[in-house]
C-alpha cells in the first residue's frame, strides 16, 4: 500500500519532522517544516513526481489539516516557478497558501491602483491557514472578466482576515475563512487563464489525492495493527477488503505519476481526474471497512484517530464527484483507445 519500496533520504527527514510536531497546532507544524526546508519537494513533472507526491502522502497520514496547509504552501511554491517568479519563492520562512476556489458570490478583482499599480478588492472564500500564512496565490478576475492570479502579501494594510465561511467539525484546524481585500498590492502571475491553462493545474489536482491516500493508509495500518494475532475471520476480511483498496490506489498514483513526468506538458486532465476519483472511492472503502472493524471505542478514545475520521470525509469532498465522473466519461467518449487497455 505504499507508494514506493524504498525510502529516500528526502523522506525520512520529512517524516523526522513530522513525528517531533505530534502534538502542535498545524500551522506551527508547517512553520518547523519550512523553517527546515522540509517544504521544498521536488516538482511536478520534472522527474520526481511520485517522490513529491510520497511526501505528501506522508503529511496527510500524519494530520490532514496540516496536509491541507502543507498541499498549499507547496503547491504555490510550484505555481510561482511556473509563473517565473522564482524571486518571490526566495521571501525568507514565507508561508504560502493556494487561494483558488471561485464561489459565484466571492470573487476577487484585480484593479488598478494609485500610479496604476495593481491592487485586489473583494472577499475571497475558503482560505485555509488565513490566520497564520504570511503569503497567498490567489485567482481573481480583471474588470472586464478576464481570469487571472496573482501573489500577494497578506501582511499589507487591507487584508482583514474574518471568522466567517466554516462552521465543520472536520478539518477545523485550517481555519478556512472568508478573508476580505481592500485595494491590497499584488503581483499578477502569468497572463489570462495562466492558473487553469498551465500543465500544472492538473498535477496539483492529481497531488491533492495523494494526500486523501495517506490518511486512507494511516486508517489501514490502525486496523492492521490491531488485527494481529486475532483469529477474527470478519476483521480480517475487512482488512483484506482495505488492502485491495488501497493497493489499487497506489498502482493509479505511480501511474500517473510516471505518465506525468514522461509527458509533463501533455494535457493531464484525464489523469488527474481519474487518479482523484480512484482514490476517493478506495479511501470511502477504508473509512467503511476500518469502522465496521473496530466499532465504536477506538473513534471514542483515539483521538487522532477520531480526528482523521472525521477530517477525511470533508477533504475528500473537495473532489466534485459526478461531474468529475461525468467529466471522465466525456473525454474518453471521443477518444480512440480505452484507458483500460493493459
Amino acid at each position: 500500500m505504499t507508494l514506493q519500496v524504498a525510502d529516500t533520504a528526502s523522506l525520512v527527514a520529512l517524516r523526522t519532522g513530522l513525528a517531533a510536531h505530534v502534538h502542535a497546532a498545524p500551522a506551527d507544524t508547517l512553520r518547523a517544516l519550512v523553517a527546515n526546508g522540509l517544504d521544498r519537494l521536488p516538482l511536478p513533472g520534472h522527474g520526481a513526481t511520485l517522490e513529491r507526491w510520497r511526501a505528501l502522502a506522508a503529511v496527510g497520514a500524519h494530520d490532514l489539516s496540516l496536509a491541507k496547509l502543507f498541499e498549499g504552501h507547496t503547491d504555490a511554491l510550484a505555481i510561482l516557478h511556473e509563473a517565473g517568479a522564482v524571486q518571490l519563492v526566495a521571501a525568507e520562512a514565507a508561508l504560502w497558501a493556494t487561494w483558488c476556489a471561485e464561489p459565484p458570490d466571492a470573487r476577487l478583482l484585480m484593479a488598478k491602483g494609485a500610479g496604476g499599480k495593481p491592487v485586489l478588492r473583494g472577499r475571497k472564500a475558503w482560505c485555509s491557514g488565513a490566520r497564520d500564512v504570511s503569503h497567498a496565490v490567489v485567482s481573481c478576475w480583471s474588470p472586464d472578466g478576464a481570469a487571472l492570479l496573482a501573489a500577494v502579501d497578506l501582511r499589507q494594510r487591507g487584508v482583514s482576515i474574518t471568522a466567517e465561511g466554516w462552521h465543520a467539525v472536520g478539518m477545523a484546524a485550517t481555519l478556512s475563512v472568508d478573508v476580505h481585500f481592500d485595494n491590497v498590492p499584488a503581483t499578477p502571475l502569468g497572463g489570462t487563464d495562466f492558473y487553469v491553462q498551465r500543465a500544472g493545474f492538473w498535477h496539483g489536482g492529481a497531488g491533492v489525492a495523494a494526500c486523501w491516500f495517506g490518511a486512507a493508509t494511516r486508517l489501514a495500518n490502525a486496523l492492521r495493527e490491531r488485527s494481529g494475532g486475532r483469529a477474527d475471520p470478519h476483521r480480517l476480511a475487512q482488512l483484506g477488503e482495505v488492502t485491495v483498496a488501497l493497493q489499487g490506489c497506489a498502482a493509479m498514483l505511480r501511474e500517473t505519476a510516471s505518465a506525468i513526468d514522461r509527458a509533463p506538458d501533455a494535457d493531464a486532465m484525464l489523469a488527474a481526474l481519474s487518479v482523484r476519483l480512484g482514490v476517493e472511492a478506495g479511501a470511502s472503502v477504508v473509512l467503511n471497512a476500518v469502522g465496521r472493524a473496530l466499532g465504536a471505542g477506538p473513534l471514542c478514545k483515539d483521538a487522532a484517530l477520531a480526528r482523521m475520521y472525521a477530517d477525511l470525509p470533508v477533504f475528500l469532498r473537495q473532489s466534485h464527484a459526478e461531474r468529475d465522473q461525468q467529466a471522465v466519461g466525456s473525454l474518453v467518449a471521443t477518444q480512440e483507445r480505452a484507458p483500460w487497455t493493459l
